[in-house]
């Protein structure tokens, strides 16, 4: 402990509020908040801790602290605080992942979708599902049963859906708001498990059309019916007050805990979910921040079911009249159920989980240190693609706490090379980047990686030093059998990595995602340049329909297989769909470019 610890130490307030751990930049490495600034700050430079916690504590500098009026307000800055500044050792609890819902849309003729886009000011919604491929099929069942509005803009007549009773044409009749109102209803009652009406209605036409030897049509019924029993057969009703409740247990293990949730809506269980993760401080501490980032995200239930035994005080207060500690009854033999699911994750998750804290924690410990950096926090990482020499195109990926952070990602097409020049393209990229981050005021990276040698690395570094920026520049070396298998440090130095050491497998995944995502931002670009030139080639296919085309169907592969009555309904002349076709029959959809 450095002495202007010790100095602050005696002078600190015996009131709620937040502390800031600094390390040697004097950045942000760990936030925290307490209900006596002085206990809790004070804890960490006395006695013994667990490994963790002392590689923390062997980080710490100096500290800093915000005081409160309440224990609620620190929690509540210690929240904002963690998601702006994203400190090391505060690595976000949530992926920043939304499950999907179901929406029926406020719009005057609503359409019923999937959405991940949830508010409180949201009517109609349901959910949450555990995955879009689920949420996907259980609307796709919804469109096929009740006559919503198919189409995301209205086309000028009544399109096949609505000759197949799956539409109310309100592109060419008047529906009213009554009839919407009514249907919604009736699908918030089928979402809810009251099923068994549609299915008897469903059998009685399919027998109908069977015994009039319509045999297609009483399969398509079959179908519909096998759908509806499969969406709620895993659902089973445990309370009829139709409440939408979240039950959570966790388990602890040292320093790593184990949350499950199971999410019941309308009484009965959709599924569950688990997480692993580190933590410092109390149990109660880290679930409740967890559960506050959590919620961020998702919308409340109506009851949130904690286990006994544990200090919940200050979250009635965070989540207000929801939280539920239930003694007895079935609400206790659900909490047993998620304990167990948290226990099974821990035991059967925790192994990858350590390894995957190695690869990024204490990979990029082991960086810093071999690159002589104090601090490695955001990464950006550059690669450069082409065809043959053609469509030169470059991206960036960004890795903050040795994680991918894919809103940060960029892509560039190039503008001042117009040959496979890999030098110059490296430096027009790397100074439109960091141009816009010095004229934007935006955040910039610790560490600079590059996509290749020396070469690379060079033209890199000279734009950073252009623009005075001190930023450390390096470039991964790929051998013969183009496997990484160097770095080249900023003054030119090669270090040879150990390919089962972990930082060697970081770098492999910061370089792989970077050339994943340059290679699919060049096919993208080539793909929609090749559709286009085949698509003006056939009579009667003009820019407007060529448009529609790509945008509905993104390849040639799609728009061959679209249906006749779809490409119709998108107002394309009978004639250009027989050309489509005629064009498309014999087209080879395999063929691979050579790409770099």
């Amino acid at each position: 402990m450095n002495e202007k610890i010790k100095e602050k130490l005696n002078n600190l307030p015996n009131k709620p509020g937040t502390y800031q751990m600094l390390d040697k930049k004097d950045r942000i490495i760990y936030v925290g908040k307490a209900k006596n600034l002085k206990k809790r700050i004070s804890s960490y430079f006395v006695g013994a801790h667990d490994d963790k916690t002392t590689r923390l504590i062997t980080n710490i500098e100096d500290f800093s602290f915000v005081i409160t009026k309440t224990e609620k307000e620190a929690f509540l800055l210690e929240l904002s605080q963690i998601k702006k500044y994203m400190p090391k050792y505060n690595i976000q609890l949530t992926d920043n992942k939304t499950y999907p819902y179901i929406e029926v849309t406020d719009d005057e003729h609503p359409i019923i979708r999937v959405t991940r886009n949830v508010n409180k000011n949201k009517r109609n919604v349901f959910g949450p599902y555990p995955n879009a491929s689920y949420a996907n099929e259980v609307v796709r069942l919804l469109d096929s049963i009740f006559p919503f509005r198919k189409c995301s803009k209205f086309p000028k007549k009544v399109c096949l859906y609505y000759h197949i009773n799956q539409c109310l044409g309100p592109c060419e009749y008047e529906v009213d708001k009554k009839t919407y109102q009514t249907l919604i209803k009736k699908v918030r009652s089928f979402l809810s498990g009251n099923t068994k009406t549609f299915i008897d209605k469903f059998k009685l036409k399919m027998q109908d059309h069977s015994e009039k030897l319509e045999f297609e049509k009483a399969k398509e019924y079959k179908d519909l019916i096998t759908a509806i029993e499969k969406t709620t057969e895993k659902q089973q009703v445990i309370f009829a007050d139709n409440k939408n409740r979240d039950i959570i247990n966790f388990v602890s293990y040292d320093n790593y805990i184990s949350i499950n949730i199971l999410f019941m809506r309308q009484g009965r269980v959709l599924f569950s979910k688990s997480k692993i993760f580190a933590y410092y401080g109390s149990k109660e501490e880290i679930l409740l921040t967890y559960l506050a980032q959590f919620y961020e995200q998702q919308p409340l239930p109506d009851e949130i079911l904690l286990p006994k035994g544990y200090d919940y005080e200050l979250y009635p207060e965070v989540f207000e009249n929801i939280i539920f500690i239930p003694k007895r009854g079935k609400k206790t033999k659900l909490l047993d159920i998620a304990y167990e699911n948290a226990k099974d994750h821990l035991n059967n998750n925790l192994s990858a989980y350590l390894n995957k804290e190695n690869k990024t924690i204490y990979a990029l410990n082991e960086l810093e240190k071999l690159l002589g950096l104090q601090t490695i926090k955001r990464i950006d990482a550059f690669d450069n693609s082409n065809i043959s020499g053609q469509n030169l195109v470059s991206a960036m990926v960004v890795f903050v706490n040795g994680l991918p952070d894919k809103n940060e990602y960029r892509k560039y097409r190039i503008k001042t090379v117009d040959t496979n020049d890999d030098y110059h393209i490296m430096k027009e990229v790397i100074y439109r980047r960091y141009f816009a981050v010095l004229r934007d005021d935006l955040e910039k990276p610790d560490l600079i990686i590059v996509d290749g040698g020396l070469a690379q690395q060079r033209a890199a570094k000279s734009v950073v030093d252009e623009l005075n920026l001190n930023i450390s520049v390096i470039g991964l070396k790929k051998n013969n059998r183009h496997k990484t298998e160097a770095i080249i440090t900023d003054s030119g130095k090669e270090i040879k990595l150990d390919k089962h050491s972990n930082l060697y497998s970081l770098l492999y995944k910061i370089q792989e995602e970077v050339h994943r995502f340059a290679i699919s931002y060049q096919r993208n670009i080539a793909s929609k340049q090749i559709y286009a030139s085949i698509l003006d080639t056939i009579p009667k296919v003009g820019k407007v329909t060529k448009n529609k085309l790509l945008k509905k169907y993104k390849n040639l592969e799609n728009i061959k297989n679209a249906p006749r009555e779809e490409l119709k309904s998108m107002q394309i002349q009978e004639a250009a769909i027989d050309n489509i076709y005629l064009a498309l029959s014999n087209y080879n959809f395999n063929k691979k470019d050579d790409i770099k």
